[in-house]
């Protein structure tokens, strides 16, 4: 199958420089509609959704490929590759912003940067690392999943909104996990979530832009304080955003972030 079909790629904007965007769990491309129209109109644009996700293609899925992040780093490396792209911005959302780093890891050539939105190295408190979430806590999320997804997609969007004043916004991440496909959904949270790529972290040497709300209902404090610590060549923003969806309920100041330090600082610095 053509990977540009597999992954639903598609590709906007007039400009010569990529940046891709890449969604995290439960969401698909859409979740970028607000961000990048800004983008257009000085770079190349290139969306996609992960197998599974979105319009991509599911009969390509396989539980296999997709047990760990490996396999989504794969669709990124082949992505790039299929489309003659090294040097990428990348834009990752959540747990996308740690497949980024594993495409740094396996494949530095291909990104010149990997800009992470909300992203956590690993979810799980463990000793005197506090990443948010106790082992009980994921079994019963995904045991929500199992039960009643509709009613997950119900349960966990305004949580991850945390944005009460714009239930409109918050309307739409539910009915963008509503329209998942359920067996695949529930994998790629069990991946999510039991990630953990604390010793991978020493072994980048890509550009990296932290980005953190102040308040996010997903990612502790204590675990982007972690990543900030141990990510070489990382830099690190805590913005007045709040929530785990910034790129949603605060396009905006997304995307002067994501602007401010590309042109800023990254082209300045090369």
């Amino acid at each position: 199958m053509k990977i540009r079909k597999r992954n639903n790629v598609q590709i906007y904007g007039n400009g010569t420089t990529p940046i891709i965007f890449a969604h995290g769990f439960g969401c698909d491309q859409q979740v970028w509609e607000y961000i990048i129209p800004d983008f257009f109109e000085a770079y190349q644009v290139i969306l996609f959704d992960y197998v599974g996700s979105g319009r991509s293609s599911l009969e390509a899925y396989s539980s296999e490929r997709y047990n760990s992040i490996d396999g989504y780093a794969e669709d990124i490396i082949e992505i790039l590759d299929e489309l003659n792209i090294n040097e990428a911005i990348f834009v990752g959302h959540s747990v996308s912003g740690m497949i980024g780093l594993k495409v740094a890891i396996e494949r530095p050539d291909l990104l010149r940067t990997n800009i992470m939105i909300g992203s956590s190295p690993h979810y799980l408190n463990d000793g005197d690392y506090q990443g948010g979430f106790e082992n009980e806590d994921i079994r019963e999320l995904l045991a929500m999943i199992d039960r009643n997804y509709q009613e997950w997609a119900k349960y966990m969007a305004p949580i991850s909104m945390k944005n009460t004043d714009q239930p409109k916004l918050t309307e739409e991440l539910e009915e963008m996990f509503a329209d998942q496909n359920p067996e695949v959904i529930r994998q790629f949270a069990e991946v999510t979530f039991f990630l953990d790529m604390r010793d991978e972290l020493k072994r980048n040497t890509v550009p990296s832009l932290l980005l953190q709300t102040k308040d996010d209902t997903i990612v502790s404090k204590e675990a982007g304080t972690y990543l900030s610590k141990h990510l070489p060549h990382s830099e690190h923003i805590e913005m007045e955003a709040e929530g785990h969806n910034p790129h949603i309920s605060n396009p905006d100041e997304v995307t002067h972030q994501i602007k401010e330090y590309v042109e800023q600082k990254l082209w300045k610095s090369s």
